[in-house]
């Protein structure tokens, strides 16, 4: 979508007697209405006091039970275990990890605070620096410090000297202190997303960004700040976003990787498509932060738990379940399964990014451009911001775009899915991410589209009628 800001538009109608008349045409209004019922209310509640222990679940089957996600619960009904001892059995906090823990983040928090993009002004084509976001409901542009490439190349660089030459710590460090790593996560979880929840009552960043719903639990799991700050630069959507969960995510496989060759000797086919596939993810990522700062999490969402706990604890240790299985599980692929697996994953990355590609050409254009060899179709449309002002969007319908209203989502949705084919068919426990993909970015589509609807009203009408499917073609 590309914005202009421009008057309310007006046409001009014809009365009963011949005489023209001017009539202001109201463009819809721009904000979320959370509505808060029971059910909403009731989960929101279950989410924060058990969703810890889901993640726990996930981590202490493969610690315990070989990843086997229905022995514990067969276990528990025939009374041959009970919670206590499970818990029991499981690591738990321990000082050293909550060092290592505490170095990592601070040295994710110096990276991103104290060292100014330059990757931009010597690799072609990357976007870094300073960038403006995009509109806020109450009508602000912020700027961002775009450096997470950065960030991620001098992690990795550190990792691979210290592996090869410093040895200050084993390449399994993740691994081996997996668990107690998990509770450091948790803590830093919820302290983070209780400060964002008391800041925004007590000294807000910009009053006129925060959502207030009427209800504590509510404000407290999907946030109240738009844009939580804590001086000029530091963001916590932006950095909790990409940093320190993303990040971790590569150096996480090659954790698994070094231990799987420490217990067997070698490292699979399997281990190393796992490496490789989630590791262009994380790289798109960060090539392009800078578009990531038009998407739904940082246009859309508040900060709070939601965003605060899931990016320190659900995104690291959920995300990359298929490196830990293979640990217990290691899968070597035929040669035609992993062939598959690879061509799956590319085509859901081509698909992934072609899709972000069109939208985000079509936007720094305001349409001047060619998709698909051809002039790019779209809908105009008219919306109202939180201060009054009104502006305009344009909704692309051309080029993958016209296929479907979330085709990037489908492409995520065959990466997601080749992650899982990766560990082959003797467990269950990997093909939780494609389960839980699919719940979430169908979740997102109508999230997504319940605020646009609220955002352009008769106008996102008229594009839901140009493209009329959500996910896949002709059937979704």
């Amino acid at each position: 979508m590309s914005g202009t800001v421009e008057a309310s538009r007006r046409r001009t109608q014809h009365s009963a007697n011949g005489k023209a008349s001017e009539q202001e045409e109201q463009p819809a209004q721009w904000g979320r209405a959370w509505e808060v019922d029971w059910f909403s209310l009731i989960s929101v509640i279950g989410l924060l006091c058990f969703a810890p222990f889901i993640v726990f679940y996930f981590v202490m089957a493969c610690d315990q039970y070989q990843c086997s996600v229905s022995q514990p619960l067969l276990e528990l009904f025939r009374g041959e275990t009970t919670l206590l001892s499970i818990w029991a059995r499981a690591p738990s906090f321990t000082w050293s990890a909550a060092k290592i823990y505490a170095i990592w983040v601070a040295f994710q928090v110096f990276l991103y605070m104290c060292v100014p993009d330059v990757t931009h002004k010597f690799i072609p084509g990357y976007v870094g620096g300073v960038q403006e976001g995009a509109r806020t409901p109450a009508g602000l542009i912020n700027k961002y410090e775009v450096n997470g490439l950065q960030c991620w190349l001098i992690t990795h660089a550190l990792w691979y000297a210290n592996a090869q030459h410093f040895h200050w710590f084993s390449p399994t460090i993740a691994f081996d202190n997996w668990i107690p790593l998990m509770w450091c996560a948790n803590i830093l979880g919820y302290a983070v997303s209780s400060f964002a929840f008391i800041k925004a009552y007590l000294f807000p960043t910009n009053s006129e960004d925060c959502k207030f719903t009427g209800n504590v639990f509510y404000n407290y799991m999907m946030g109240i700040e738009f844009n939580p700050r804590v001086g000029k630069w530091f963001d916590f959507k932006l950095f909790f976003n990409g940093r320190p969960g993303i990040v971790a995510w590569t150096l996480i496989n090659l954790s698994y990787m070094a231990k799987q060759q420490e217990l067997y000797g070698h490292v699979t086919n399997s281990m190393i498509l796992v490496n490789v596939l989630q590791a262009i993810y994380v790289l798109d990522f960060f090539w392009n932060e800078a578009w990531y700062l038009k998407t739904i999490d940082i246009c859309h969402d508040h900060f709070g738990w939601y965003l605060g706990w899931g990016d320190c604890v659900w995104l690291p240790y959920l995300y990359t379940l298929q490196g830990l299985y293979l640990v217990y599980h290691p899968v070597q692929l035929s040669n035609g399964h992993a062939l598959a697996v690879l061509l799956l994953g590319l085509v859901g990355y081509y698909i992934f990014r072609s899709t972000n590609h069109q939208k985000d050409l079509f936007r720094r254009t305001e349409g001047s451009c060619s998709i698909w060899g051809r002039k790019p179709a779209y809908i105009e449309c008219a919306y109202r911001s939180a201060d009054g002002g009104a502006h305009r969007s344009k909704l692309l319908t051309s080029g993958f775009w016209g296929l479907a209203r979330h085709f990037n989502y489908t492409g995520d949705l065959m990466g997601s899915l080749a992650y899982c084919a990766a560990c082959g068919f003797g467990h269950v426990l990997p093909y939780f991410y494609i389960v839980y993909m699919t719940i979430l970015l169908v979740h997102r589509c109508v999230r997504d589209e319940h605020r646009c609807g609220s955002k352009y009203g008769k106008d996102w009408k008229r594009y839901t009628d140009a493209v009329p499917h959500r996910l896949i073609p002709g059937v979704f």
